[in-house]
């Protein structure tokens, strides 16, 4: 087992963790490329698939993405066939969001390329220590207030530079207090 003074020669905690999530992020885009799809896709596929009749507002919202781009990735996998949109019954202003049958087939894809992801990740990991790093991974996603199986970095796309959480703090009037 590492000690303590390796982790600070490698950084810390957060530097790895940040290490670690860029890499991890990287390598699972290049798997998505042999699917046509980025990892925006993806977890567009996926948040439809685990809440199928989902608005395109709703799926904004959890996204925490710009609902002009949620509607240019929802545009590019309908034409691709793999997502509808319907009439929601109840409010017919709205759209629900459904995957097609070529879309549930490719979410099955989606998850063996995850199930690899992670085994390829965790290799180096024994069964227990791979419990015990989800359990403290899990812990600390929760205390940071992450929102489970969204990814914080759909927060960033297509939004302009002031209109970042750490942009708002630097220009907040108690920030530039002396």
């Amino acid at each position: 087992m590492p000690s303590a003074s390796s982790a600070q020669q490698r950084g810390g905690a957060a530097f790895l963790l940040a290490q670690l999530g860029h890499h991890a992020a990287q390598l699972f885009a290049e798997r998505l490329v042999a699917v046509k799809l980025t990892p925006p896709h993806a977890g567009i596929l996926r948040m439809i698939a685990t809440q199928p009749g989902l608005s395109q507002q709703e799926l904004s919202g959890l996204l925490g993405l710009l609902p002009s781009r949620v509607v240019a990735y929802l545009d590019e996998l309908e034409s691709r066939g793999e997502v509808e949109r319907r009439r929601n019954p109840t409010d017919r202003r709205l759209y629900a969001l459904y995957l097609t049958k070529s879309g549930e087939k490719l979410m099955q894809t989606l998850s063996e390329i995850a199930r690899e992801h992670e085994q390829e990740l965790t290799a180096g990991l024994t069964g227990q220590q791979r419990k015990s790093l989800d359990e403290l991974l899990s812990a600390l996603a929760e205390q940071q207030g992450l929102a489970p199986a969204v990814h914080p970095g759909y927060r960033q796309l297509g939004r302009r530079q002031a209109d970042t959480p750490t942009a708002r703090r630097k220009t907040a009037p108690e920030a530039s207090a002396p």
